[in-house]
């Protein structure tokens, strides 16, 4: 596996339609927020943007379907002008950049085989016992409290599989597997991104404003740590909030619920108690079941909590070290039939896994150095 940005292709695509549908406040820090629901609001164009004859061939699948790329990109948070105009200036890397993949390769395109994996049995009846677990093992080790003028650090590696459609034919590529490092201000005002295929070798800013010159104001989709301080720890309040603050996006309530909370176990820094108020608000979600094994894009294997979208056959799970149920990564994977016909079962749709959750000192500081 090689590194690609994929997910860029279909950015490509919309930024030229962002300025004119795109409502006001719509640029938080997260883009893979912000692109999301553009590609929720706007749908998918059967038109692809020809940024350059490589990616011109490449579509999206339908909107109805959520892209996890999408969801796990960064960028700075600034108009949707300046977003065409950075992609026309080379900002956005579409190739070249070295590859992080086992092979050594280079080049960032979905030239791989599709990824696929063997699919753990589900248990309906074990997902409370199991989040139970591993709620005790997060209060057995509260995060470290964030200080003024320090950041969180966090370090991944992702992959995944996308669909192409060139000239009438439609195949499956593997994007490459590919580390990811996101510095984040308290206060979620700053930060610095490097990730190879979406930024150069030294990364971009993360700090800025919207379209109408505002600083974001963190959200539940976009939370900085100082918004998570703000959450209740009471699991029913929580789990009550999240569905408001979330209501009408994604397939279902239940499955955006589960989403949301996995988007915050993953690349958020949950303070001392949520993160325990987070596992047990998911034990509260209908159709929450326990799995049996399942891997990590860094290869560890787990034990998972996980939730199945009836809607696209795509089953999502968190998952978790057997022995000492600390939090390892989260995947999506094709569990049932594709109504597409797209998506073979057993492919891996996306997959992640968390390297490193820390705190530092400032910007590209890496967790043990000083200075």
């Amino acid at each position: 596996m090689n590194a690609h940005p994929s997910e860029w292709e279909e950015t490509a695509r919309l930024l030229p339609r962002v300025e004119r549908d795109l409502p006001a406040g719509r640029h938080q820090l997260h883009k893979e927020r912000l692109m999301t629901r553009i590609h929720e609001d706007l749908g998918t164009s059967t038109e692809p943007y020809t940024a350059d004859a490589a990616t011109a061939a490449t579509a999206a699948r339908p909107a109805a379907r959520r892209n996890p790329f999408l969801r796990r990109m960064v960028l700075v948070p600034l108009t949707a002008g300046v977003l065409a105009g950075a992609l026309a200036t080379g900002l956005f890397v579409f190739g070249g950049a070295e590859g992080s993949g086992p092979g050594g390769g280079s080049g960032t395109s979905a030239a791989g085989p599709a990824l696929t994996t063997h699919l753990g049995t589900a248990d309906p009846k074990g997902a409370a016992h199991l989040l139970d677990t591993v709620s005790l093992a997060a209060a057995e080790s509260p995060a470290a409290p964030v200080g003024d003028g320090q950041y969180v650090y966090i370090e991944s590696k992702s992959a995944g599989t996308v669909v192409r459609h060139v000239h009438g034919t439609t195949s499956l590529a593997g994007t490459p597997l590919h580390r990811r490092q996101v510095w984040e201000s308290r206060d979620g005002r700053d930060g610095w991104l490097i990730e190879p295929g979406t930024t150069g070798p030294e990364g971009i800013t993360l700090a800025g404003t919207d379209e109408q010159g505002n600083v974001p104001e963190p959200t539940l989709n976009a939370p900085s740590y100082d918004y998570l301080t703000t959450l209740p720890t009471d699991p029913d309040a929580l789990l009550a909030k999240i569905y408001k603050e979330t209501k009408g996006m994604g397939n279902s309530p239940d499955q955006e619920a589960f989403t949301t909370i996995g988007d915050l176990l993953g690349e958020s820094y949950p303070p001392a108690g949520l993160t325990t108020a987070l596992y047990k608000a998911a034990a509260k979600i209908p159709g929450v079941v326990a799995v049996d094994d399942a891997v990590d894009a860094a290869g560890r294997h787990g034990v998972a909590v996980a939730r199945l979208e009836k809607t696209t056959g795509e089953r999502t799970e968190w998952i978790f070290d057997p022995k000492t149920h600390v939090f390892l990564g989260e995947r999506t994977v094709q569990a049932e039939r594709d109504p597409d016909g797209v998506m073979p079962r057993g492919t891996v749709v996306f997959t992640t896994a968390v390297l490193t959750r820390s705190v530092v000192d400032g910007i590209k500081q890496l967790p043990g150095a000083t200075g």
